[in-house]
C-alpha cells in the first residue's frame, strides 16, 4: 500500500470542499472495497477523506410516503429497518444477496452505489485494463469473460456493475441526492448515476469530482409484487452471474451492463400483453455475447421470466 494521508471530515460541506481542493482525494466510508484496491495498488489515492461519521446515517419517512435514506446508512441498518422490509421488499432481498453479513455491517448505502467490478483483469494489474490504466487495452475481450457483459458493453470495456441493491433501487425508481464543491444540491434518478462504458470506462459515474452522495430517496411503494432473485455459481465467495428485480410494473436486471440496467424493453412488452417470456425475450434482443458469456442471455431469459411470472403471480 503506497503512503496516503487522512482527515475526518467534520461536516458534508467541508467534506466536498477537501476533495475538490485536494488532488488525488477519495472519499472513505465504510472502506469495504476501497481498501482492498488499495491493498492491491488498484487504487492510490494520495489523501483520503472519511465521511463515515458524517450525520447522513439515518432513514427518515418523506411526506409523499416514500423514504429518504442516508448515504452512511449501512447496509445492514437498511436490509433490517421494518419500513424498508414491508414497504420495499426487493431492496431487503437484494441487499442480504449480496457479500457477508460482516460486509453489509460495515458497507455504506453511497459507497454500495460506487463499489468497482469484479472484473479478473481489473484486478490483476499485470494484464491490461481500460477501466484501470485508460489506453491498455481490455484483457477480457479475448480472455476469461465467463462473466462479462452482455447488454451495453463497447471494444473498450465488457465489465459488468456488481451491485445487489442498485438494481433494487433502480427498480424501484429511487433518486440520488448529492452535495457538490459549490455547494450545490441536486437530485437525479439512480439509474442515471452510472455510465456505459463506451471509450471511457474508467469515467464510471456522472457525478463530477468531489461531488458526495448525500442520500437515497425512494418514491412512494409500487402497486403489485416485488422480488429479487440472483444466480451465482455457489452461495458465497462469488460475485454474481445475473440478477433481476422487479417492483411492480418495473424490471432491472444486474450483473449484465456496465451499470445496473432497467428492462424498458420488457416493461413495454409486459404492459402490452406479452407474457413474462416474451417480455424478457424482447429485452435481451440486443444482448450479444463475447467468447465464453453466451449461456447468460437464456440463463438471464429464464432468471428474468421466472422472476417476472412470482412476483406477478403468473402461472407459468
Amino acid at each position: 500500500m503506497r503512503p496516503f494521508t487522512y482527515e475526518r471530515a467534520r461536516d458534508p460541506q467541508s467534506a466536498v470542499k477537501a476533495a475538490a481542493e485536494t488532488a488525488g482525494a477519495r472519499f472513505l466510508a465504510g472502506g469495504t472495497n476501497l481498501l482492498d484496491l488499495m491493498k492491491l495498488e488498484i487504487e492510490t489515492p494520495q489523501h483520503l477523506i472519511d465521511v463515515g461519521r458524517l450525520p447522513l446515517g439515518q432513514i427518515e419517512d418523506a411526506p409523499d410516503g416514500g423514504l429518504k435514506i442516508g448515504a452512511m446508512t449501512s447496509n445492514t441498518q437498511v436490509a433490517a429497518d421494518a419500513r424498508v422490509r414491508s414497504r420495499y421488499p426487493v431492496l431487503t432481498q437484494a441487499i442480504v444477496a449480496g457479500g457477508s453479513p460482516q460486509l453489509r455491517n460495515k458497507a455504506t448505502t453511497g459507497g454500495n452505489l460506487l463499489q468497482r467490478t469484479r472484473c479478473a483483469y481489473f484486478y490483476d494489474t499485470s494484464k491490461p485494463c481500460n477501466k484501470r490504466q485508460p489506453g491498455s487495452g481490455c484483457g477480457a475481450l479475448e480472455g476469461l469473460n465467463r462473466n462479462a457483459a452482455i447488454l451495453g458493453a463497447s471494444h473498450a470495456c465488457i465489465a459488468t456493475h456488481p451491485s445487489d441493491m442498485a438494481v433494487a433501487l433502480v427498480a424501484l425508481d429511487a433518486r440520488v441526492e448529492t452535495l457538490a464543491p459549490d455547494g450545490d444540491g441536486r437530485e437525479f434518478p439512480l439509474m442515471e448515476l452510472h455510465r456505459l462504458p463506451g471509450e471511457t470506462p474508467e469515467v464510471e459515474t456522472h457525478l463530477i469530482p468531489g461531488e458526495l452522495i448525500t442520500a437515497i430517496v425512494l418514491p412512494p411503494p409500487p402497486d403489485g409484487g416485488q422480488l429479487y432473485r440472483k444466480v451465482r455459481d455457489r452461495a458465497s465467495y462469488a460475485a454474481g452471474l445475473s440478477s433481476v428485480a422487479v417492483a411492480g410494473d418495473r424490471v432491472a436486471l444486474g450483473m449484465v451492463a456496465h451499470k445496473p440496467w432497467r428492462a424498458a424493453e420488457a416493461e413495454a412488452a409486459l404492459s402490452a400483453g406479452a407474457s413474462p417470456d416474451e417480455a424478457m425475450a424482447a429485452e435481451l434482443e440486443a444482448a450479444s455475447e463475447t467468447g465464453r458469456n453466451g449461456f447468460k442471455i437464456t440463463l438471464t431469459a429464464r432468471l428474468g421470466a421466472a422472476t417476472i411470472a412470482e412476483a406477478k403471480g403468473i402461472r407459468r
